[in-house]
């Protein structure tokens, strides 16, 4: 197993409704901070949300195939989520793409009915986690925080991704639910959210995070556009779930989507 693993995050503030422009311009900021392990993208990093508006892209797509040329070109995991096509229905798609061409995906399962999102999206229906560099990835997007029963670690990940288009309104919850994810779980919790303000004039504040599974903040981003680096210490998670053994003392659930 790998002892460490080096995140970054890119917070970027994205292009409305411009999937070639903000393609260019993550990959400028995926380029300024080489040496990361994988490279944490926004949610509908391609188009902003629900900016895909005849702006439809498949599996087959140039978004998903700039994540795999960026994926094989710096030897690092690309992660974020786009809305594709696949089946005649969009979905707000989470992949997580490996230097090798492996494309793993998880299709949102909470939709957020207030902003109108689950009239143009197909929901998922399935947790998926991610092995990678022999540590276990658990893929979120941005509502899915709310729901704490769909994210319990039932001994299936080491680290919960979040990404997200969280709206500045609501920020401190932002921050407070990636926190008790990381604690409730016993694993590391990443949150990555964009900057600006869409073309909905919805305004992002940022605030991408990372936390232990102690709910520690390892490192929180401001509202500015950046890329920042985390290093996470997976022998310190391994002593801290030996040393506590919480997740042995769980619920059972049996969990069913509607």
């Amino acid at each position: 197993m790998s002892d460490t693993v080096k995140i970054a995050l890119v917070q970027a503030d994205l292009r409305w409704r411009q999937p070639a422009a903000n393609r260019e311009h993550l990959g400028a900021m995926i380029a300024g901070m080489p040496g990361a392990d994988l490279y944490l993208l926004p949610e509908t990093f391609a188009t902003g949300f629900l900016g895909d508006q005849g702006l439809i892209e498949t599996m087959d797509g140039e978004s998903v195939q700039w994540m795999v040329e960026q994926a094989e070109s710096h030897d690092a995991a690309i992660a974020g989520s786009l809305a594709l096509d696949d089946d005649g229905r969009l979905h707000n798609r989470f992949l997580f793409v490996q230097p090798d061409g492996r494309i793993d995906y998880y299709d949102k399962a909470h939709l957020f009915g207030h902003g109108g999102e689950g009239e143009r999206y197909r929901s998922g229906n399935r947790r998926v986690e991610v092995d990678f560099r022999a540590r276990r990835f658990d893929l979120q997007v941005c509502y899915d925080l709310r729901f704490p029963v769909w994210c319990r670690n039932d001994d299936r990940f080491d680290v919960q991704l979040f990404v997200a288009n969280w709206p500045a309104a609501r920020v401190d919850a932002w921050r407070s639910l990636l926190k008790a994810r990381a604690i409730e779980n016993q694993a590391f919790v990443i949150g990555v959210n964009c900057t600006g303000t869409d073309g909905n004039q919805v305004v992002y504040p940022g605030a991408s995070s990372a936390w232990s599974g102690l709910g520690e903040c390892l490192v929180e981003l401001d509202d500015t556009e950046q890329t920042v680096m985390v290093e996470l210490d997976f022998a310190a998670l391994d002593e801290l779930r030996r040393s506590l053994p919480f997740l042995a003392d769980r619920d059972a659930f049996t969990l069913g989507r509607r």
